[in-house]
């Protein structure tokens, strides 16, 4: 991504030309000038700061020209696109980091997104930061805390966020008791969690808001084998009155817990307990992939939800196939 970046960044900036059209007197040293926020912009998601382009060099006139011109576009409130109009992925999060400054790191759904553990997005960028920190402005959540300890700090393709226990503690201050098993459990199929990893964070945030429904959540273990998921699921559609499907039937080379082939659906039992290892979440992903490239719908259902949820996805399996 750097070098694409660094190419197109080149082709916006380069020449004297325009910085003489600009008359800020800089022409001798556009081209270094150039090449420098060529390779910051490189390495920031196509992103600048109005603070870095005026340490760089770059006159408050030559960026306004930039601007008009098309060759910059502002991204949020002091941070710019170099080049590009639409955004690459995680310009945004990069873009609020940077204006937050050294102290701020992506938190809470954010966060979350990131690791893969909730699907949650609103637009809305959430950081976490310690006294004293940036102000909230539209499209940021600032998150202010008294103290990050390392162990709940990562980086993940260079941006700074909370790690996937630090960041469920957080989801439990934010997200109502469903929402956050799921996040859960999808952080324990993806293995970046144990109970003892979310135990110890939860323990270097004292009186955080939501922490006895989490420890709750994590005291409670997955007993429901596949085959008893399966059928608590077939005993719910007739007690729902659906249609009946095909159950342990194969479609496209793989084998599905339950089809209705009219509708193209297919209903599969996942959960912690079947998918306690990366390579079988992974497994799972690349054959749902499959099938729906072969004209099915997949849709997954976990054992908490079974158990736990009967007549909400009662309801979601009735539209799904209504939908068909």
């Amino acid at each position: 991504m750097g070098a694409r970046f660094a190419v197109e960044c080149c082709v916006v900036f380069t020449g004297d030309r325009l910085m003489r059209s600009t008359g800020d007197g800089l022409a001798t040293r556009a081209p270094a000038l150039d090449r420098r926020l060529a390779a910051l912009a490189g390495r920031q998601r196509g992103v600048v700061t109005y603070r870095q382009m005026v340490d760089a060099g770059l006159s408050r006139r030559a960026i306004e020209h930039r601007l008009a011109v098309g060759r910059l576009h502002r991204l949020i409130r002091g941070a710019y696109l170099v080049g590009h109009e639409v955004p690459p992925a995680l310009a945004i999060e990069t873009a609020w980091l940077l204006t937050c400054g050294p102290l701020a790191v992506l938190s809470h759904l954010t966060a979350a997104v990131i690791w893969e553990i909730c699907r949650f997005e609103n637009g809305i960028t959430h950081v976490s930061v310690t006294r004293p920190g940036p102000r909230e402005r539209p499209g940021l959540m600032v998150h202010r805390v008294s103290a990050l300890d390392a162990t709940d700090l990562r980086r993940v393709e260079g941006l700074a966020l909370t790690s996937p226990a630090r960041t469920l503690v957080d989801l439990a201050s934010v997200l109502p008791a469903g929402p956050l098993a799921d996040a859960l459990e999808r952080a324990r199929v993806r293995r970046l969690v144990t109970t003892a990893d979310v135990l110890a964070a939860l323990d270097r945030a004292p009186g955080k808001s939501g922490a006895p429904t989490l420890r709750r959540l994590l005291d409670e273990q997955p007993t429901m084998t596949r085959s008893k998921a399966e059928r608590a699921l077939l005993d719910l559609v007739t007690r729902g009155g659906l249609p009946r499907p095909q159950t342990n039937v194969r479609v496209a080379g793989h084998e599905v817990d339950t089809l209705w082939r009219s509708e193209r659906l297919i209903v599969e039992v996942d959960g912690y307990a079947f998918h306690s290892h990366r390579e079988a979440f992974e497994r799972d992903r690349r054959r749902d992939a499959e099938l729906q490239a072969a004209g099915y719908r997949v849709l997954r259902v976990t054992w908490r939800r079974i158990a736990s949820e009967p007549e909400s996805l009662l309801v979601t399996l009735a539209q799904a196939l209504a939908r068909g």
